[in-house]
């Protein structure tokens, strides 16, 4: 484990936040949820939206099989509407081919409307405690300023991914993804 890394999960052990509803009881149904919803939203804005979309549909199953002008009307106001259209097909798929279960493989959640690779690693990391690269633009600018890379992330980007990839511990997977979005 790098130094960074230590640090990182000492700091998240002591000051991360841990009082998140979608921390509360992980699945990996929750962390999807949370996920997509927290795609370019604020995790204060999702809160609420996480609270009423989870209790109304707490099974993949029932997400499934809602009507889609439902799912609509609980997704009001959060925007970017294609992540619930993109939810509510992904639903159908792990339901009718999966089993209703959350595939355990990054390739699979890969092949699904609406999951990139940031969201397939996070679920990986966090639901499923798998070593896996969490990089997004916050992730990104840490590593940015932790190496004092100043060339422009379009040219950076690959650099930067394989910067992240050596600070990955060996366990605590899902809290250091954690750790890395809180800071």
């Amino acid at each position: 484990m790098s130094a960074f890394s230590k640090r990182l999960l000492d700091w998240h052990k002591d000051e991360g936040r841990k009082d998140l509803p979608w921390q509360q009881n992980i699945t990996p149904y929750k962390v999807w949820i949370s996920e997509i919803m927290l795609q370019q939203t604020v995790v204060s804005t999702v809160i609420p939206y996480f609270l009423k979309f989870s209790k109304k549909w707490n099974t993949i199953d029932q997400l499934a099989r809602a009507d889609f002008e439902e799912i609509s009307s609980y997704w009001a106001g959060l925007g970017y509407y294609s992540r619930a259209k993109n939810l509510h097909e992904t639903a159908k798929i792990i339901t009718n081919d999966y089993n209703s279960i959350v595939p355990c493989d990054k390739r699979k959640l890969l092949s699904f409307p609406g999951i990139g690779n940031y969201t397939a690693s996070a679920i990986m990391a966090i639901a499923f405690n798998i070593k896996s690269n969490v990089v997004d633009g916050n992730v990104e600018r840490i590593f940015s300023r932790l190496y004092a890379v100043d060339e422009p992330l379009e040219r950076s980007k690959k650099y930067i991914e394989e910067i992240s990839e050596k600070h990955l511990p060996n366990k605590r997977h899902g809290d250091y993804a954690q750790a890395l979005m809180d800071l």
